[in-house]
């Protein structure tokens, strides 16, 4: 099934930060978790064109950030709808955000970071060809929180 990309809207992104909502240690990811990333999610000038929605058979099904690094990485951050986690679709959803971040920043590198303690995520990345390039400490959500950085040449 094809994934659709839209630029998000200020009404997806209310949406999102309001009503999704992650289970068990995961909800960790939930938009309101740290108040700067819901002020720039929230915020349409900080947000800018970086933020996308993401869509399957007219549902939205996740969101992604695209944000140029330097001039050959390109970093990006996304979440799928919590009730589609864990089940197997992330590989596919993985696949169109690279697919997408390809063929529309023709990036060299392309980087992520994730919490230490999302093995799940980790575990998938790895299996699309991402790589460890860096663990660092990040203050987020109200303290300080194990994360790594991962790579994958474009």
């Amino acid at each position: 099934m094809d994934y659709i990309f839209q630029k998000m809207t200020q009404e997806q992104a209310q949406d999102i930060a309001g009503n999704w909502r992650y289970d068990g240690e995961y909800s960790f990811y939930d938009m309101d978790a740290d108040p700067e990333d819901l002020e720039e999610f929230l915020d349409p000038e900080k947000r800018a064109d970086n933020y996308f929605i993401v869509f399957q058979d007219n549902e939205a099904v996740g969101f992604y950030s695209f944000r140029l690094a330097d001039q050959e990485t390109l970093d990006i951050g996304f979440g799928m709808k919590p009730d589609l986690t864990g089940r197997g679709q992330g590989s596919a959803f993985l696949k169109a955000g690279l697919d997408f971040a390809k063929s529309n920043y023709h990036p060299q590198k392309i980087t992520l970071s994730v919490a230490d303690f999302n093995k799940r995520a980790i575990k998938l990345y790895e299996k699309l060809g991402f790589r460890k390039v860096e663990s660092f400490v990040q203050a987020t959500n109200g303290g300080h929180f194990d994360f790594v950085k991962m790579e994958l040449n474009g």
